[in-house]
């Protein structure tokens, strides 16, 4: 499973409860609410986070889009229902550390998701672009301690959302903002790790720009992988401006280089299975579970 030499990332949204890609045979979880709610929430999403893993690797998957880690400061918005570890930051932070843990020790890349936070929006990201109505204060406190979490975890990569965050930045939503990508994640804290985007076709992206435009409006901010899961022409598109940008000598190549750079690290500690997979193998696993 290689490209030019490269181990491809092959990822998945298994989060477990309404969010879970992969059906029956597969082994089916609670969403992160449920297990949040358990008298044994540690023991879990450790149970969760290991058997995910296993069944990934199974199939040859290395990057699952999980956990969610946003912290919802009143009744979820409904795309996120049931997918939070509740209202306590310090809960989403530990239960969401202990995710990553535990997927990533047993070779599945991880994913924190959806940074800075969704927990204040109001408006589905797929549809309409949400305006986060949070001061700094409680960015601080509520919402972006579960992400330092993952990132002081050594979390393989963060998902940006696609929302506004005025007291953070008025002009730019996080997947397009440089105050946001690298001040906070790179350079406060450190990270890195990969910044992947969230779908650039969703509604709050599409509205304004083509994906292709979009994508490299979030390579500028700093993300490393854009996502354009749609539309294969516009991924080719994106592709067409990124390198005309370094055919006209702009400045772009150390930022594509760091990229590049984290990429392979990633993939060099997180590669596909290297045994051929094997569909005899796959129906003994769950015959036997």
């Amino acid at each position: 499973m290689k490209y030019q030499g490269s181990p491809l990332f092959l990822a998945v949204d298994q989060e477990g409860g309404r969010v879970a890609r992969l059906p029956p045979p597969f082994t089916q979880f609670e969403g992160n609410e449920a297990m949040g709610a358990d008298g044994n929430p540690v023991e879990r999403v450790k149970a969760y986070a290991e058997i995910t893993a296993r069944e990934m690797r199974l199939v040859g998957l290395n990057m699952n889009l999980a956990p969610v880690v946003d912290v919802p400061v009143a009744e979820p918005e409904k795309h996120l229902r049931g997918r939070t570890f509740g209202r306590d930051p310090a809960k989403a932070a530990s239960l969401g550390s202990k995710v990553v843990e535990v997927l990533q020790e047993n070779g599945v890349m991880a994913v924190a998701k959806h940074f800075p936070g969704l927990g204040r929006a109001t408006r589905d990201p797929h549809k309409d672009l949400p305006v986060i109505d949070a001061d700094r204060e409680e960015m601080e406190t509520v919402h972006l301690p579960p992400f330092q979490a993952a990132a002081n975890a050594g979390v393989a990569a963060v998902m940006t959302s696609h929302a506004l965050y005025p007291a953070l930045d008025p002009d730019h939503p996080a997947t397009f903002s440089r105050t946001i990508i690298e001040g906070i994640l790179r350079q406060r804290w450190g990270y890195g790790g990969l910044v992947i985007t969230d779908d650039l076709e969703m509604g709050a992206v599409a509205s304004g720009r083509q994906a292709s435009e979009a994508a490299v409006a979030a390579f500028d901010a700093g993300a490393d992988i854009l996502l354009i899961c749609g539309d294969q022409g516009q991924v080719k598109e994106g592709h067409r401006l990124l390198r005309d940008r370094i055919i006209r000598g702009e400045p772009v190549m150390d930022r594509l280089r760091a990229s590049l750079e984290r990429i392979l690290d990633a993939g060099s500690r997180f590669p596909p299975g290297t045994r051929a997979l094997s569909e005899e193998a796959v129906k003994a696993y769950f015959r036997n579970r």
